[in-house]
């Protein structure tokens, strides 16, 4: 008996399979092996092809069958995740009717600030618990409103893993979690949100039904279970964004839980046991895997867009051909804590939630020619997204979070020593590290939502901790300076771009 779960990301989608019954990984890939692109018409935008990630998934599901020795017929149920706050538009006949419009596209900005302060700011922050920024719903906005012909085909708009879903079932649905994401959801009255879908004249038929987080969403269809080679009627049981599914795959499902990621995006995610928010709305509030309105659990999400992508980027255009991003790590060790005073800002992937949704763009401070080499470029990189981090976790704890252990997946940034040390140095957290991803919390989520499993103990009685980071107290006098340095460069920055105002300003 087996468990199958999908993680659609920007840069590649992944594939898991579990065995149900010993809950160890006996398959798991992901395509493609090179960043998937992503489309920017202009500066701003980013998007990708629906299709892409469907025929990527194809790959990644029939490499990790082939792995397994398994048989279609053996996979009991499925779960998927997502890369959040996409927007997909299809028409009648199930084909999309433009690119998506991904979760870093900066475009829908100002149609979501003009809806915050047009519905007013007290009132959003109370009910949607964010401002409508640059999520689902402003992206919708912007097609309308830019693109009339394109939506008056749109049949219904979804989220990515919406999508997938879709392709798996015939059946257009998506969760609460995922109207939460788009920034739709009235968590005061728990349920969709009526002014908002007023506010922006979205007609109602574009909107999908609702379906529970773990349970029946659908079934495989006769053409995906053709496709993949599946047993027709395979329920689909588990859906949720790629943070909350990434915090849940790490177990991390009660409040004062704190679960983090690093891929091509960087973030902190802590559960809440009550609905709030951030003044600024810097930070983003959504519904849980486990939310309900009798008991209430939000995940309170800060998201650095420029993380990983930040080191693919030096990957590509900066260090020599062929270099591994092991060998970059290794070499990033080569230069002292606070990268002999080079500071990088990160901000270069978009709008950034954390600095009132403005766009900064990334930039490099304090190179001396006869004094810095690739090493010093490499760590200053690392420690830019660390202080980056830091910086949304002051805001995180002006809200009244303590953050003293952060839960992750040894992947991604958190396999670099360096990094996951700096981490723990700079906020004072123990790091726990886990042998986990996005597409095996899936695979459990499908084993809950199908009653294979009977409680969050039984689906995780296999999650094994691979390592432990704590603060070094030996180096933190060192990144403490750095971070200050780090800090007044980004102030500074800030200060000088037109129309960007200092950050932790009054509402």
């Amino acid at each position: 008996m087996y468990l199958l779960g999908y993680d659609v990301g920007s840069s590649s989608v992944k594939a898991c399979l579990l065995d149900a019954g010993s809950g160890k990984i006996v398959g798991r890939d992901f395509f493609p092996k090179v960043e998937m692109p992503i489309i920017a018409e202009k500066p701003g935008w980013a998007e990708q092809r629906p299709e892409s990630w469907w025929e990527n998934l194809k790959l990644a599901h029939a490499s990790v069958m082939r792995q397994a020795g398994v048989r279609g017929e053996e996979i009991q149920a499925i779960g998927i995740s997502w890369q959040m706050h996409g927007l997909v538009l299809v028409d009648k006949n199930h084909e999309t009717t433009r690119p998506a419009i991904i979760w870093c596209d900066s475009r829908a900005v100002p149609h979501g600030e003009r809806a915050f302060a047009s519905l007013g700011k007290s009132w959003v922050l109370e009910h949607l618990l964010n401002s409508p920024g640059n999520f689902t719903a402003a992206k919708l906005a912007w097609v309308k409103e830019n693109e009339p012909r394109v939506y008056e085909r749109s049949h219904r708009f979804m989220l990515p893993g919406d999508y997938i879903a879709m392709k798996l079932t015939g059946d257009i649905t998506t969760t609460v979690e995922g109207f939460s994401e788009g920034i739709l959801w009235d968590f005061k009255e728990e349920k969709l949100s009526g002014e908002l879908l007023d506010y922006f004249g979205f007609d109602r038929d574009l909107l999908p039904e609702v379906r529970p987080t773990f349970g029946i969403q659908g079934r495989v269809s006769a053409a995906a279970a053709s496709e993949l080679g599946l047993k027709e009627g395979t329920p689909v049981t588990y859906r949720a964004g790629d943070q909350p599914n990434n915090a849940f795959s790490l177990n991390v499902l009660d409040p004062g839980e704190i679960a983090s990621t690093a891929g091509t995006s960087g973030v902190i995610y802590g559960i809440l046991g009550e609905p709030t928010h951030d003044p600024l709305s810097r930070i983003n509030i959504f519904a849980h895997v486990n939310h309900s309105a009798r008991c209430p659990r939000l995940g309170a999400l800060l998201c650095i867009n420029g993380t990983g992508i930040l080191n693919a980027w030096l990957k590509h255009h900066i260090v020599p051909a062929g270099l591994s991003y092991d060998e970059m790590n290794a070499l990033a060790t080569r230069s002292p804590v606070g990268s002999k005073g080079i500071s990088i800002i990160p901000f270069g992937n978009g709008a950034e939630r954390v600095l009132g949704n403005k766009e900064s763009g990334c930039s490099i401070h304090g190179i001396h020619f006869n004094v810095h080499g690739l090493p010093d470029l490499l760590r200053a990189a690392q420690e830019g997204i660390v202080f980056s981090f830091q910086h949304g976790i002051k805001i995180m704890q002006e809200m009244g979070m303590e953050i003293r252990v952060i839960r992750a997946g040894h992947a991604n940034l958190f396999s670099s020593p360096l990094f996951r040390s700096a981490l723990a140095t700079v906020s004072g957290a123990i790091i726990e590290l886990y042998d986990t991803d996005g597409a095996a919390g899936a695979a459990r989520g499908a084993g809950i939502g199908a009653g294979i499993y009977g409680s969050r103990a039984e689906a995780f009685a296999s999650l094994q901790r691979v390592a432990l980071v704590e603060p070094d107290p030996r180096e933190e006098p060192l990144y403490r300076e750095a971070y200050a340095r780090w800090e007044e460069h980004m102030s500074t920055q800030l200060s000088h771009k037109p129309g960007h105002a200092p950050q932790h300003e009054s509402p």
